[in-house]
C-alpha cells in the first residue's frame, strides 16, 4: 500500500485504500493518499499498470473494487474529464461552437437556456486555443489536434475544479501541443488540480511539479525532479574506476 499527500491536510481528491481496475479482474493498484487543491500531477508508467483506469475510477466511470475516494467539493460541476481522442465520437452532429458550449451544461443545466454571456465564454475560450475561424465547421471535419484544442475550450468555458487528462497529447501535432501545454499552465495558475496521463518525460520534467508513477513493483509518489532523477539513476550504469 502506497500513501503520499501533494500538499498540506485538506486535498480535492483524498484516495482511502482505493482499489482500482476492471471488474472480475485482479485490482491493478491501490493507493492511499491525496492530490491537494491546485496541484499539478502528471501519471506515469508501463502500458498496463492501470493510468487510464485510475483516471476512469476517478471520473466516476469505474466503480472502485475496494477502498473508496472522495473530492471535496463534491459535484459533477467540479470535474472535467478529457478521455483519449480515440475514444471520441467524432461523427455526432455537433458543430464546433456546439461542442464547446455544451461546457456550459453543467451549470445552465441540460435543458437551460443558453445566454449571451455563455455564448460570449465560447468565443473567448476557442480564442484562446486558436479554433475562432472553425466555430461553424462539423467536428467530424477536424483533424485530431484541432479536436483536442476545442475539447479544451469546452474545459475552459466548463471551469471545472478537478480537470482530467487521458494522453491529451498522443497523435496530435507539436504546434498543438504547445498551445495547450500554455493553457494547462493557466488552469494551474487559477488553481485547478489536474492530473494528466503522460509519456512524454521531458513534458513531464518541465510542466508538471508532482509524479504518480504506476508500476506492478509498487507505485510512487512525489515530486517530478524527484522521481525522474531516480528512474534515470536506475538505468544508468555505475562507471568503472580509471586505470592507472
Amino acid at each position: 500500500m502506497d500513501s503520499y499527500f501533494l500538499g498540506g491536510g485538506t486535498g480535492m481528491i483524498a484516495l482511502h485504500s482505493l482499489a482500482f481496475g476492471y471488474s472480475g479482474q485482479h485490482p491493478l493498484g491501490t493507493l492511499d493518499g491525496c492530490f491537494d487543491t491546485g496541484s499539478l500531477t502528471a501519471i506515469i508508467g508501463a502500458n498496463g499498470t492501470g493510468k487510464s483506469t485510475l483516471l476512469k475510477t476517478l471520473a466516476g466511470l469505474l466503480p472502485p473494487l475496494g477502498g473508496c475516494f472522495c473530492m471535496v467539493p463534491q459535484g459533477q460541476r467540479q470535474l472535467g474529464y478529457l478521455p483519449q481522442l480515440t475514444e471520441f465520437d467524432r461523427q455526432f452532429p455537433l458543430s464546433v461552437n456546439d461542442l464547446v458550449l455544451m461546457g456550459c451544461i453543467p451549470h445552465s443545466g441540460m435543458f437551460g437556456r443558453i445566454s449571451c454571456l455563455w455564448r460570449k465564454k465560447a468565443i473567448e475560450a476557442l480564442d484562446t486555443v486558436g479554433m475562432t475561424e472553425f466555430s461553424q465547421m462539423h467536428i467530424g471535419t477536424l483533424s485530431g489536434g484541432q479536436l483536442q484544442r476545442v475539447l479544451f475550450a469546452r474545459l475552459l468555458v466548463m471551469q471545472p475544479s478537478v480537470i482530467l487528462l487521458d494522453e491529451p497529447f498522443t497523435g496530435i501535432d507539436v504546434q498543438t501541443i504547445r498551445t495547450l501545454l500554455v493553457v494547462i499552465r493557466q488552469l494551474h495558475l487559477e488553481g485547478r488540480t489536474i492530473l494528466a496521463v503522460l509519456h512524454d518525460m521531458e513534458q513531464v520534467e518541465k510542466y508538471f511539479s508532482h509524479v504518480l508513477m504506476l508500476s506492478a513493483e509498487g507505485h510512487r509518489w512525489g515530486r517530478s525532479a524527484d522521481i525522474l532523477h531516480s528512474l534515470t539513476a536506475a538505468v544508468t550504469p555505475p562507471q568503472q574506476g580509471l586505470l592507472p
